[in-house]
Formats: C-alpha cells, structure tokens, sequence
C-alpha cells in the first residue's frame, strides 16, 4: 500500500509540474530558433539577446547604419576574395551616461522569472553559465537572406567594419545567380540593457553573385 501511495504521490506531481511549464515558461522571450550569430569585436551572446528580445521594435530611423562597402546592387563573383563590409553609425559617438536606466521589459535580465521546472532542474544537474562582462558600447548585428536558406548569415559586432571568414563567404559565393539581402541593426547598450535603438536600415542592401567571368 505504501508502494502505492509513493507512486501516485510521484505521478501527480509530475503532472502538476508539466501543468505549470506553459504558464512559467510564458515569462521567458523564446530563443531564436537559428542558433547564435557569429561574434565580432567585444560582442557577446547575452548582447545578442538583448537584441533579439527587441527585434520587433527596431525602426527605420535617421540614427541607423549608412552601408558604405557593399554598394547597392554590387555584384560579386564567386573568384572574388572575401570581402570586408563597412559602415558609419551615429550611435558610435555615444558614451555611457550618469543617468539611471529604466530597464525595459524585453531587455530584462535573463535569469528574472525563471521557471519552476527550471529551478528544479537546475537542482538535479547544475548549468554551466558563462559571466561574460555585461556589454556596454554600440552593436551591429548584421543579417543576411539567402535564397533558399531558412537562417539568415548573421554577425554580431562591436566594429564598424565586417570582414567576411572563408566559410561565411562560401556559404555566401554559392547562391550563384541569385540576390542577396543585408540588413544591419544597430543598438547601444549599457550593461547589455538597451539605451538607444534598436535601428535598423530603411531600406536592406541588395548584392548579386555570379559565376566566375
């Protein structure tokens, strides 16, 4: 009888705890469902969170990236060498104020309202978290289409500039006949929490890929 108890005390419990994983879980911004961009300069994932939390509400705005390398409708040739990509920002500028931040809603912490089933699971087997410093400085986060991919190419950086490793630029020289699509995001953080931003291109960069000539 008591072998019995113990496991319908364990089965309810179980249930109860799967009841409340929707309902905690909601609390949390959902991962990105591509993975991690590469990382440039002093970039970091917990700054690329932030900025993922906040995609929705990037605008078009005058304080957005001016694209100077690529140019529009530049072609490339797939003998070409990986290029380097340039841009001016006129967030770069900033400098960290004195006054005190308001954190918004999606640039929270990540570890506020953690659920339950992750507290208790974090009992049993203890995750390996990294303490990165928190990021403070403008950020570029560059994304680009590719036809016939689901995931964008992305690049996370704190440069003004991207040069493109060799198998970025294979992934990229192999949509041969096809247009390419870049946009840009900029943000600053303090602390990894959003100052200003996020801003994104009016208008994404096209470039063409062709075959060797």
């Amino acid at each position: 009888m008591k072998t019995l108890s113990r496991k319908l005390l364990w089965t309810s419990l179980s249930a109860a705890l799967l009841a409340l994983a929707p309902a905690c879980d909601n609390d949390e911004p959902e991962a990105d469902e591509c993975g991690e961009p590469l990382y440039g300069g002093d970039a970091t994932d917990e700054a690329w969170r932030s900025l993922v939390d906040a995609k929705d509400k990037a605008t078009a705005s005058a304080q957005a990236v001016t694209l100077e390398s690529p140019t529009e409708g530049q072609t490339y040739i797939g003998t070409d060498a990986a290029p380097t990509w340039r841009w001016t920002s006129p967030i770069a500028s900033l400098t960290p104020g004195a006054a005190p931040l308001t954190p918004s809603p999606q640039a929270r912490p990540r570890n506020e309202g953690r659920s339950v089933l992750a507290w208790l699971g974090n009992l049993i087997l203890p995750s390996a978290e990294a303490h990165l410093p928190p990021f403070t400085g403008d950020i570029y986060w560059v994304q680009v289409t590719v036809p016939g991919r689901t995931c964008p190419v992305e690049m996370l950086t704190s440069n003004l500039e991207w040069q493109l490793d060799a198998a970025t630029w294979d992934t990229l020289r192999g949509a041969i006949g096809q247009d390419l699509s870049i946009q840009v995001t900029s943000a600053y953080l303090v602390e990894n929490r959003l100052r200003e931003g996020p801003y994104k291109m009016a208008m994404p960069r096209t470039v063409h890929m062709v075959g060797a000539r």
